[in-house]
């Protein structure tokens, strides 16, 4: 019988007659992946023009972002696990369309809250995609028989890191067209180009799924009180880290009782949503995402905090502070693509550590009267784990996660770097106050050193890195 997960698309052979990657599945993959970072960076310039259009006040604004977020990082692993029972197709078609209808509501909204349920869905809509495109790399990995196509791992890295570049960018000029609403409008060609890619050349064995022999159908395996476990938890815990206020001293022990019955649940259940005594025995995978919610400490704290001290304590206009940024991104794709080819996961997590404390180093040495070249070393140094870590993070969880759980596994990766944005956003704003000012930006660069050293000292003493094999290219 066909794997329900294998491609039907016809692929070719690689020149010593085995088995090659079907490339027409990577379009709809890379696509699909970048949804949801485009839509993150996509409305950063439009938040002033929304707020001035719709009476809103930037704390108000504020939860246009935040709602991509929370959804997001609740949905990843969600919809990654109904992924891994399902296959990809329709979770994909699904999600893709789901993004057209957030941008039709979002063009068309006549207020905040209709904008940020319209963000809501857009979250959960932009979902699917990268959960998606591990599970089918995943699939093709087991046809080909590679240990995991390399070069794809390293394209979407790169889309995503393009995309980082871009996103304010395109932002800024449909902003300048169209009006803000001109934002939320980009997501129905986006949407239609996905589904349309999707139908077409996504495979279509897994449109009924199979009731296996020795255990229940997909759809008895699907855990609603697991799920709902896990996302009381999450969102009590989000919604503590971004506002961590006395007046909200109900959420850490709401989190912490959601946390025991989600565990009890998943211990006891037979199909579980995430299978604790499996991730519990997987220590390495379980570092792995500890070094991802250290690394987007880092990385969002930079993204965000730094760039208000630019503006506030440094005296940029907000399109000078976005142009000393733009060396990161830039920097980080070509990391990306050189680690793709030549370095080791362990040997490019090491030189993504060091270029973080490298850089929160540098940043704790600027002042208001900083030579503005200094400003752009910074952005270059922070590009090297930009890149670097990003990549070798995503490679680590398709080597280290069960192959049944890929999709799973995948969206909790998502899920990290979001708590890790989420822990940025608040320290920065402990850290800064009413206003960005050097003394905060150097408190900030100093709980940065601090999460950097310990992603320093997880990647050094994990023995599991050094067995750990480079996948190899496709």
């Amino acid at each position: 019988m066909t794997d329900r997960t294998t491609a039907v698309t016809a692929p070719g052979r690689r020149r010593d007659g085995a088995p090659a990657l079907d490339r027409r599945l990577v379009p709809p993959m890379v696509i699909g992946s970048v949804l949801n970072p485009i839509n993150s960076t996509v409305i950063a310039v439009a938040l002033v023009p929304i707020g001035a259009a719709l009476g809103a006040s930037p704390a108000q604004t504020a939860w246009l972002v935040s709602a991509l977020y929370l959804a997001t990082a609740l949905g990843q692993p969600v919809v990654g696990r109904l992924i891994d029972l399902f296959g990809p197709r329709r979770l994909f078609l699904a999600g893709t369309g789901l993004v057209g209808v957030a941008g039709v509501v979002g063009t068309l909204a006549p207020d905040l809250g209709t904008l940020i349920a319209a963000r809501v869905v857009l979250g959960f809509g932009t979902c699917a995609g990268y959960p998606a495109a591990m599970a089918l790399l995943r699939a093709e990995s087991r046809r080909t028989g590679q240990d995991s196509p390399a070069g794809v791992l390293t394209l979407l890295a790169v889309a995503n890191q393009t995309v980082a570049v871009v996103g304010p960018l395109l932002g800024g000029l449909l902003t300048g067209l169209g009006g803000w609403r001109a934002t939320f409008a980009l997501n129905v060609p986006l949407s239609l180009l996905a589904v349309t890619l999707g139908a077409l050349r996504l495979p279509s064995s897994e449109e009924r799924p199979e009731r296996s022999s020795d255990g229940p159908g997909p759809l008895r395996r699907i855990d609603l009180p697991g799920m709902a476990l896990f996302a009381v938890l999450l969102l009590s815990l989000l919604l503590f880290l971004m506002h961590p206020h006395p007046d909200r001293w109900y959420l850490p022990p709401l989190t912490l009782a959601a946390a025991v019955a989600f565990t009890v649940r998943e211990r006891r259940t037979e199909q579980p949503f995430i299978d604790v005594k499996v991730l519990g025995g997987n220590t390495p995978l379980l570092a792995t995402y500890a070094r991802a919610l250290a690394a987007y400490v880092v990385a969002y704290a930079f993204l965000y905090g730094f760039a208000q001290w630019t503006e506030e304590g440094f005296g940029l206009t907000p399109l000078q502070a976005g142009l000393v940024q733009a060396p990161t991104f830039l920097v980080g794709i070509g990391v990306s693509v050189l680690a793709g080819r030549r370095g080791g996961i362990r040997t490019t997590l090491l030189v993504g550590a060091a270029g973080q404390i490298a850089a929160c180093l540098l940043m704790l040495t600027l002042g208001a009267h900083s030579p503005l070249w200094v400003l752009l070393v910074l952005a270059v140094l922070f590009g090297v784990p930009q890149g670097a870590n990003g990549l070798a993070l995503q490679n680590s969880v398709f080597l280290q996660s069960d192959p049944a759980r890929t999709g799973s596994s995948a969206g909790l990766l998502r899920t990290f770097a979001y708590l890790g944005s989420m822990v940025a956003a608040a320290v920065t704003a402990a850290a800064y106050g009413p206003h960005a000012g050097t003394a905060g930006m150097h408190q900030l660069a100093w709980a940065m050193l601090g999460a950097a050293v310990l992603f320093l000292l997880l990647t050094v003493f994990d023995r599991a890195l050094r067995t750990l094999r480079t996948p190899a290219r496709a």
